[in-house]
C-alpha cells in the first residue's frame, strides 16, 4: 500500500483518540491487497493503528450505550480490543475474556502461559493487564470448583476501581453458569454484543486491505479448483487442495470449505462429501478462511466438462439476482431496499423466507463470518439497516435448475466506498464457467 493512500498519523496527544478514530480512505486508490510480509520499502497494514483505530471504536460504542463496561468472551470482540489471539483452539472453548471498563485500558484473561506470552510481546498492552484466566472450559470444570465464582468478584471488583460498578455490564456470550455468578456479584448483565456489532461495522483501511488480502488468496483457490475439476477427482480431494493452498499461502484459519456437486447441489446442503465428479455436473463451492483474521465467504459455480440449458439457465438467473443487489449499494441505501430486488421463497421452490434464509442473503464480513449488515428478506423488512461508507460485505444467491437437481451458487464481497461500492472478489463470475471443456 502506497503511503499516500492514508493521511500521516499524528503524534499530538491530545488528539491521539481522535486520530485513531479515523478510517484513513482514499477511494481514488485502489484497495491494496500487498502480500503477507511486513516490508520496509512501503507502507503496507498498520497494525499499531490498526489495534488503536478498534478499540477507539469500542470506547465510543460503549460511551454511546447504556454500559459502565464490556467484558468479553466472544473470541472476536477480545481480538477487537486486545489484538491477542491464541489460534483456533480457542474459538469454541469460552475460556478467554476480556474487560473494558470506563476510559481504563483493556485486561485480558487468557488460557495459562499465554498470558505470559502476552506480557513479553504485546506491548501495546498494560503488562499487568495480561491475566492467566479459567472458567471451566464450556462446563468439563464445574462451577462448583469456583472458578467462575473467583473471577466473577474479581471482575466486580476492578469495575470498583474503575468507578462504573454501579452501572450495566454489556456481555456477549459466555457460559450459563458464568451468567449466574455474574449476576451473584452483584452485576447488572445486559446485551453487548449489540455495542460491540455497533463498533465493528465500520472498517478502516487496515481492515480492508486485510479483508481484500484474504479475497486475493481466494482467487488463487478458485483458480486451482477450476484447474482440478474433472471425472474422478471427489469434492473431499478438492477441500483438501484448497486447505493446502490457503494454509502455504498464508491462511490462518480455513474455517469451512463447501463443496457442492451434482444431485447434491438441491436444496442446498451447506457442506461436502466423497462424491465423485462426473462429466456434465453443476459445483458450487464456498471457501471460508481468513488472514489475520479478516474472513472470506466467496462462492463460486463451476460446471465440469459442458452444461446443459437448464444449468445455464439458472446460472443467469442466479447472477441477475446478485447483480441487481449490487447495483443499489452504495452509502444511504436501507437494506430492506436490496432485499426487495430478490426473489421470494416460494419463487425458488421454497415453503417460506425462514426456509430459504441465507439463500438469496447479504452478509458483513470482519473478524467474524456474520457481522453487520444483515440482508435478508426474513428480516429486513422488519428491521432494515443503513448501509455505510466502510462497510464490508458478501451477497450471495442461489438459484435451482429446472432439472430438479442442479444449481447455481454465486457470492461477492464488496466495500461500500463514498459513492458506490467496490467488489474485492475477483474470480470470474459473470458467465457459467466450464471446467475441462470437452
Amino acid at each position: 500500500m502506497n503511503t499516500t493512500f492514508m493521511e500521516p498519523q499524528l503524534i499530538d496527544p491530545a488528539r491521539a483518540s481522535i486520530e485513531a478514530l479515523k478510517p484513513h480512505w482514499n477511494w481514488d486508490r485502489a484497495i491494496p491487497a500487498p502480500g503477507h510480509m511486513g516490508v520496509d520499502f512501503e507502507g503496507r497494514v498498520d497494525f499499531r493503528r490498526l489495534h488503536n483505530y478498534r478499540l477507539n471504536r469500542a470506547r465510543e460504542a460503549l460511551k454511546n450505550s447504556e454500559c459502565g463496561a464490556l467484558l468479553l468472551f466472544d473470541v472476536n470482540n477480545i481480538r477487537y480490543v486486545s489484538s491477542t489471539k491464541i489460534g483456533e483452539w480457542e474459538r469454541d472453548k469460552l475460556c478467554r475474556f476480556a474487560l473494558l471498563a470506563g476510559d481504563n485500558e483493556p485486561i485480558v484473561w487468557d488460557f495459562g502461559s499465554a498470558a505470559v506470552h502476552h506480557k513479553l510481546y504485546c506491548d501495546w498492552l498494560v503488562a499487568d493487564n495480561c491475566k492467566a484466566g479459567m472458567l471451566g472450559m464450556r462446563g468439563t470444570v464445574p462451577p462448583s470448583v469456583g472458578l467462575m465464582k473467583n473471577h466473577a468478584e474479581e471482575v466486580m471488583a476492578l469495575l470498583r476501581e474503575a468507578g462504573v460498578a454501579d452501572m450495566p455490564v454489556g456481555v456477549d456470550i459466555a457460559e450459563t453458569a458464568m451468567f449466574f455468578e455474574l449476576q451473584k456479584a452483584g452485576m447488572k448483565v445486559v446485551d453487548g454484543q449489540q455495542v460491540m456489532l455497533d463498533a465493528r461495522e465500520i472498517k478502516n483501511i487496515d481492515e480492508l486491505v486485510l479483508l481484500n488480502q484474504a479475497a486475493a488468496m481466494v482467487d488463487g483457490a478458485y483458480h486451482l479448483i477450476h484447474e482440478e475439476l474433472k471425472p474422478g477427482v471427489r469434492e473431499n480431494d478438492i477441500v483438501a487442495k484448497v486447505n493446502e493452498f490457503l494454509y502455504r499461502n498464508g491462511s490462518d484459519d480455513v474455517e469451512a470449505i463447501n463443496a457442492i456437486s451434482g444431485e447434491r447441489c438441491s436444496p442446498h446442503p451447506h457442506n461436502f462429501t466423497d462424491r465423485m465428479f462426473r462429466p456434465g455436473d453443476q459445483a458450487f463451492f464456498d471457501i471460508l478462511q481468513s488472514f489475520n483474521g479478516y474472513r472470506t465467504c466467496y462462492y463460486r459455480t463451476f460446471n465440469i466438462g459442458r452444461a446443459t440449458p437448464s444449468q445455464t439457465d439458472a446460472y443467469i438467473r442466479c447472477r441477475e439476482w446478485l447483480d441487481k443487489a449490487i447495483e443499489l449499494i452504495r452509502p444511504g441505501q436501507s437494506t430492506d431496499k436490496v432485499a426487495a430486488v430478490w426473489p421470494k421463497a416460494e419463487e425458488f421452490g421454497f415453503p417460506d423466507e425462514l426456509t430459504a434464509f441465507g439463500l438469496q442473503f447479504g452478509h458483513g464480513l470482519g473478524l467474524a463470518l456474520h457481522e453487520r449488515p444483515i440482508i435478508s428478506r426474513l428480516v429486513s423488512f422488519e428491521d432494515p439497516m443503513e448501509i455505510k461508507t466502510g462497510m464490508c460485505f458478501a451477497l450471495e444467491t442461489y438459484c435451482p435448475a429446472s432439472d430438479g437437481v442442479s444449481a447455481a451458487r454465486i457470492e461477492e464481497e464488496i466495500v461500500v466506498t463514498d459513492t458506490g461500492c467496490k467488489v474485492i472478489s475477483l474470480f470470474p463470475a459473470e458467465d457459467l464457467p466450464i471446467a475441462n471443456r470437452y
